[in-house]
């Protein structure tokens, strides 16, 4: 069995999100994905998500592609998370490109195209000018 694993927020669910995750689940049979933790969400972009962690878990883990999912708290632990999953191959978008190479040496390291015109940070904003 290809094990595979990928990391993301996952807030304010959007079609690239499906996108990403139905790519991934492509390259095996056991999809894993990883979470970012609230925490872990503010340290990077210096807000906390829309929806809190636990939500945004329930809403992948009731996709038919992703067979685990779990709470990732630092970036730096992503080689352990690795590890412990047992990954064969991490996926990531391309806009994360390099930034992970240097797990390159316990699995195979690959970076998926970003679905064109959709992102979660444009999401929010149009939606608060809605107000």
């Amino acid at each position: 069995m290809k094990r595979i694993i990928t990391f993301g927020t996952f807030d304010v669910f959007h079609v690239g999100h499906v996108n990403i995750l139905e790519r991934a689940a492509s390259f095996g049979d056991h999809l894993i994905v990883g979470v970012s933790s609230d925490k872990l969400n503010f340290s990077k972009k210096g807000r906390y998500p829309i929806y809190n962690q636990e939500d945004r878990c329930r809403i992948i883990n009731s996709l038919r592609v992703v067979n685990e999912v779990f709470i990732e708290e630092s970036l730096e632990l992503k080689k352990e998370y690795i590890k412990h999953y047992k990954a064969d191959t991490l996926v990531m978008g391309d806009d994360w490109a390099g930034r992970f190479d240097w797990v390159n040496d316990i699995c195979d390291v690959i970076y998926l195209p970003r679905t064109p015109s959709v992102s979660t940070t444009e999401i929010i904003e149009v939606v608060k000018t809605l107000r």
